[in-house]
């Protein structure tokens, strides 16, 4: 049982965290500073580093969670099916759940409004792939898991993570130049290039 204590710590840490992503998507990342973020709560800057190492860390807080969504996702998939087909489920699973998820900590369309912002800041992007990186290996040893394949001598679960991974790269770069940038719209489009990867992968691409 959550108590009064525990409470207000969360209450301190999700201000920190909704007003750390609203300066970083009004005034950019790097023009925003870690005493900027805690004037903004009326707490002193040893308050914020109680919660968080750093400014990168607090950019990456929502992802965090988002991502532990996906790898729990993964995880619970049915053993019957086959490793990309559980990626796909997972990650579109993942969509549907994103909005209760979120919405926990900060608005999601504070949430999606910081991705853009993470993708036109290189030091912000750098980190994301980064962390894409980790998160990768994560799966690809869940999948091995999965179909009792051994993941340093068999390529198959990292080859898979890989593909699918550059899907979910390809499927973020065309939505944070897309005109709509709603929840809706990134499920819609990560279900187009799932669809496509079959065709693009082994079929001829005949013109038009």
């Amino acid at each position: 049982m959550e108590t009064l204590r525990d409470r207000k710590k969360r209450r301190t840490r999700e201000a920190l965290l909704r007003a750390a992503l609203e300066l970083f998507t009004t005034q950019g990342y790097e023009h925003t500073t870690v005493d900027e973020i805690a004037e903004a709560v009326d707490v002193s800057q040893r308050t914020f580093f109680r919660y968080f190492a750093g400014k990168e860390e607090v950019a990456f807080a929502v992802q965090e969670m988002t991502e532990a969504l996906f790898v729990a996702a993964v995880r619970a998939r049915p053993a019957h099916e086959a490793p990309m087909e559980a990626l796909r489920q997972a990650v579109l699973e993942g969509w549907d759940a994103i909005r209760e998820t979120v919405d926990s900590a900060v608005p999601v369309e504070l949430y999606l409004r910081m991705y853009r912002t993470i993708e036109s800041t290189p030091a912000l992007l750098a980190a994301h792939l980064r962390r894409s990186v980790a998160t990768e290996e994560t799966i690809a040893r869940l999948l091995a898991e999965r179909e009792g394949v051994d993941v340093d001598s068999d390529p198959r679960p990292r080859l898979a993570v890989a593909v699918f991974g550059g899907v979910m790269r390809v499927t973020e770069r065309q939505w944070c130049t897309g005109d709509d940038f709603s929840l809706e719209a990134v499920r819609r489009l990560t279900v187009s290039y799932l669809d496509q990867l079959g065709s693009a992968l082994t079929g001829n691409w005949p013109a038009g």
